[in-house]
Order: C-alpha cells, then structure tokens, then sequence
C-alpha cells in the first residue's frame, strides 16, 4: 500500500468548511493528496481554520476546473455512492476497497472521489470509476457528513498499511508474563484467609462467596505484577488487623 499514490477528490463541494474538515480527516491517515474540482468557495477562512494543523494539505490542494482533469492521469479511480443505480456496477465496503487497493497503489495513480454534499456524484461521474465504494449506515439515518465519509475510507487505509506494525492479540504486548494456575491458587488461599481475618467470610457459612469471586478473577487475566499487587494488599490488610488486636 503506497498512500503517496491516493489522491482524494472532492466533486463541487458546495461548504467550505468540509474541505478543511477533510484536509483534516486526511492528514490524521496519513494521505495528503488533494483535488477539487470546481469547489464553490475556494480558498476560503473557514476551510482553514477547520483544517486545523492540516492547513498544508490545503495549501498544496489541487483545483481544477472539471473532474476530467482531477483523474486525467489515475489508472484506477473509485466512486463513493450511497445509492443503488440502475445499471449494476462493482461495488465494495471501505474495507473490501482498501484491500483492493492494496498493491494497485504501489505503482498506479489512484483516486477516490466524493460528490456533493447534497446530491452525490452525478451517474456520468460514477460510470469514469473502475469500481463504486459504498459506506454502510443506519438505515434510520444514513447520511454522512463528508468529512466523515472521506475520515472512514482513509482510516481502512491506513489500517490496511499498519496491520504489520498492529499487535495480532490483546495480550500481544504486555508488560509482564501472565499469572499460572499455581499462582493463581495461592492467591484465592491467601484472599479467603484474609476475608476470614477481617470477618468479611465465615468459613462454617461460607455460602458460594469464594466461588463468585473465584468467577469474578476468571473474567480477567492477571500478570504477576497485578497479582503481586493484590497480594500485598492482602498482606498488609493481614498486618494490620493483626495490629489490632
């Protein structure tokens, strides 16, 4: 995946807040390849000061006056449309995309378009796309804000670019070895000992109270370090009811 080679295209954008909204979107991915085509205000302030720190993905934006000239040099070009069309055309997730631009990217020119934030890309637009992406939603509420559309489609690229670099577990990284069975029984000893010393646990009525925080322990796993924790918790309690009495 070469994101250097992704070029996001903008289709009349009527706001120009959305531009520097996803100039934004963008830079948080890691693309920086900016095309409009015939925005209706452009440069404006408040596509500026909504692009935040991503104001050098606007300066170095591209604007051209048809969309003809946005994708003149692509080899592979990508529509986004939220509707069904009339004649049936390849049409993928943001995820299924992504991993279809996977490679295509690494040595062809590549552009993403999104239409107009009321309407769309126009049926003449969408037929220059090799395929149509397509962003699930809520079908009580599907419309997106472009900034959103445009921040969902470059995080599955950017997804796709770091899955090497992304751990392939939960515990995959962690600080320190998990707790063995053994240790994990000494602990329960040490914890029921303790609730029996502060007279939390009465071990002629011991009802299922070890059992449930037996459960509770289990719904986690605990490393050493956390273990060792809790243990000296345990024993300093231990200490001082000792001193106590």
């Amino acid at each position: 995946m070469n994101l250097d080679n992704i070029r996001i295209v903008l289709v009349n954008t009527n706001t120009p807040g959305n531009i520097g909204g996803v100039a934004r979107a963008m830079k948080n991915m890691g693309l920086s390849r900016l095309y409009l085509v015939e925005p209706r205000e452009y440069p404006h302030e408040e596509a500026t000061w909504r692009a935040a720190s991503a104001g050098d993905v606007l300066d170095s934006a591209v604007v051209t006056a048809t969309l003809e000239e946005a994708i003149a040099d692509c080899q592979f070009v990508v529509g986004t449309s939220a509707r069904g069309r009339r004649i049936p055309w390849p049409l993928l997730d943001p995820r299924k995309c992504a991993e279809r631009l996977d490679g295509v990217s690494d040595d062809q020119e590549v552009a993403i378009l999104f239409g107009r934030e009321d309407r769309g890309l126009k049926n003449e637009e969408l037929q220059a796309c090799n395929l149509h992406l397509n962003i699930p939603t809520s079908e009580d509420y599907s419309s997106l804000n472009l900034a959103m559309a445009v921040q969902v489609v470059c995080y599955e690229l950017r997804m796709l670019l770091s899955a090497d670099s992304l751990p392939k577990a939960e515990d995959e990284e962690w600080d320190s070895p998990f707790t063995t069975r053994e240790q994990m029984e000494l602990f329960y000893e040490h914890l029921e000992q303790t609730l029996i010393d502060v007279e939390f646990l009465n071990p002629t009525a011991p009802r299922q109270l070890m059992a449930r925080l037996r459960r509770l322990y289990s719904r986690v796993r605990l490393d050493e370090m956390e273990l060792n924790i809790l243990r000296g918790i345990l024993t300093e309690t231990q200490k001082r009811i000792k001193g106590i009495r």
